[in-house]
């Protein structure tokens, strides 16, 4: 790899740290972003490169947020933190209709829409729901004001909000899952959090799944 691709990876990089973190396609700018600025790279390895560059962002919100995250206290003795657990267990469940479409379907996903067109489109509709809807939840109080008053009926109908992201590449994944946690009646706080914590799964998910296909097709 030369000098020229290693700025271009970089610039890539910086495109998606930010994206990452607000209720905008980062997938979706990283595609525009190839338009314009070609990697030298094949396909199969762009198509991976896409999805496993998300990975820092990630990690970063392991690590902010670990104490809400990690089970376990072992301060005065091993303690479990229920409440945590079933934070896990609603997420996992979350996740669940995501992970089958990307399984089973994102060699079909990635022919039809990961393209410019589409992702234009995507950042369109999107960017005017979230006004309809901004303006719609004013009007309204949120039921859940926490992870733990998050129901297990309210997990999966953000997961399918979820799913849509993960066919539509353009489609904010954080800020899919957020304006429908606010639709189901989370409070605008809780849903961002809750969406951030949905990442870690998929976002590890997805990125081993590229990484196995890219090798296992002989690149």
């Amino acid at each position: 790899m030369d000098f020229i691709e290693i700025l271009k990876a970089i610039l890539f990089g910086i495109v998606e740290g930010i994206t990452e973190w607000l209720p905008i396609s980062s997938t979706g700018h990283m595609i525009i972003l190839d338009e314009l600025v070609k990697l030298n790279v094949s396909d199969a390895f762009r198509e991976m490169f896409l999805v496993v560059i998300q990975l820092g962002a990630i990690l970063a919100v392991v690590v902010l947020y670990f104490k809400k995250l990690w089970p376990f206290r072992f301060g005065g003795g091993p303690i479990i933190k229920k409440k945590t657990f079933s934070m896990w267990f609603k997420i996992v469940v979350a996740c669940i209709p995501a992970a089958i479409v990307g399984v089973f379907f994102d060699d079909k996903i990635n022919e039809l829409f990961y393209n410019y067109q589409t992702v234009a489109a995507m950042l369109i509709i999107f960017g005017v729901l979230f006004i309809v809807i901004e303006n719609y939840n004013k009007k309204r109080k949120p039921v859940m004001n926490s992870i733990a008053e998050i129901s297990w009926k309210a997990a999966v109908g953000v997961g399918l909000f979820q799913l849509i992201a993960a066919v539509f590449p353009g489609t904010s994944r954080s800020g899919a899952t957020i304006l429908g946690a606010m639709l189901i009646g989370v409070s605008r706080p809780i849903a961002a959090e809750y969406s951030f914590f949905m990442s870690i799964p998929v976002m590890f998910g997805a990125s081993f799944l590229k990484i196995v296909k890219f090798f296992l097709d002989g690149n």
